[in-house]
């Protein structure tokens, strides 16, 4: 797949911009060109993230049962495991997203709804870089 992957610009172009996110490896970025078809398959980030079973849908039932938000089983579930690898590698060595992480435990947040949320943020930030050709710029280092 990587040698795929080189012959052709676009897919070049499209997985040097995937490796520029902190988290996001080589296996994550040829992964996310597959299934999205070079990103032409999903018009969103949020519609890709409920294909993965990331985007949680609230639990109704009728007007008087309303449970907690949960997310879909009927998923594809290989990009979601890949996903939560990405987002937990994210947590050790992206350090904005660790400030992230570890703000919300200590608020006393579920830690699984946490990293739920870190998959997300990796997928928008996907979509976001690859929609607008240009590399990842991490913000954190300019802030102080």
């Amino acid at each position: 797949m990587r040698e795929i992957i080189l012959k052709n610009k676009q897919l070049k172009l499209n997985f040097y911009l995937l490796n520029s996110i902190k988290g996001v490896g080589e296996k994550t970025a040829i992964t996310m060109l597959i299934f999205t078809d070079n990103f032409t398959k999903f018009e969103s980030s949020r519609k890709f993230a409920s294909y993965c079973g990331i985007a949680p849908f609230p639990n109704i039932s009728g007007s008087s049962v309303r449970g907690k938000n949960k997310v879909s089983h009927l998923v594809n579930k290989s990009i979601k495991s890949i996903l939560n690898m990405c987002a937990i590698n994210a947590i050790q060595y992206n350090p904005e997203i660790k400030a992230f992480y570890e703000r919300r435990i200590k608020k006393g947040k579920n830690k699984m709804s946490t990293i739920n949320i870190i998959r997300n943020k990796l997928i928008s930030r996907m979509f976001a870089i690859i929609k607008r050709k240009t590399p990842y710029v991490d913000t954190m280092k300019f802030a102080a």
